[in-house]
């Protein structure tokens, strides 16, 4: 059949290799510039926040931990002072200790002197020291005081303190060991209330 040629031919399918047909970008949909140097430069403020959220979070965990260091030493210090000031409390009563100590004992050597030529009086009066010692030494032990070794001992600075040297009674005696000792010395744990004053062999 003849085509008119005043007729229009439909649209080949190669068309839209030419751009016919399809809509083309114009400069209205093209990225605005000002808009691209925007978001660049929040992109940039962006990356300055988390670094300074970065170095406020370090500051922070530093802060945290001095503190702890702070409040450990603080907790450290307390505990010092407070033992401190128990042992100052306790120092006088081992005085009152030892009188009690030296007061058994010579009850105890006049009772061998006379016999049984004592009294019920003495008999009771050193009964009832007798008692009191062994009470008074209980409570300081529930306390955590004990009495330092010293005789037989070697000597040593930290626990004892020479009063006088003298040749041992025994030549196989170490130069240096503890012969008697003329006061006890206390202590409760590494804490030392009194150094036992002790005579040492020369």
């Amino acid at each position: 059949m003849p085509t008119d040629p005043n007729t229009p031919s439909p649209e080949a399918p190669g068309a839209a290799a030419t751009g016919e047909g399809h809509p083309q970008m114009t400069s209205e949909d093209s990225p605005d510039v000002g808009t691209i140097d925007e978001l660049a430069q929040q992109a940039v403020e962006m990356d300055r926040l988390r670094e300074e959220n970065k170095g406020l979070q370090d500051q922070l965990l530093r802060k945290a931990a001095e503190f702890q260091n702070y409040r450990r030493r603080t907790e450290q210090q307390r505990s010092a002072d407070e033992a401190r000031a128990s042992d100052r409390i306790l120092v006088p009563f081992l005085e009152v200790f030892d009188d009690l100590r030296r007061s058994l004992d010579a009850a105890r050597r006049q009772g061998k002197q006379d016999g049984e030529n004592t009294s019920p009086a003495f008999d009771a009066l050193a009964e009832g020291i007798d008692l009191v010692f062994k009470k008074y030494g209980a409570t300081l032990e529930k306390m955590g005081v004990e009495r330092i070794q010293a005789a037989g001992q070697p000597f040593s600075e930290d626990l004892h303190e020479a009063m006088m040297q003298q040749p041992a009674p025994d030549p196989e005696t170490p130069e240096g060991t503890v012969l008697a000792e003329i006061q006890p010395g206390y202590r409760i744990g590494d804490r030392i209330l009194r150094h036992s004053r002790v005579i040492v062999a020369q």
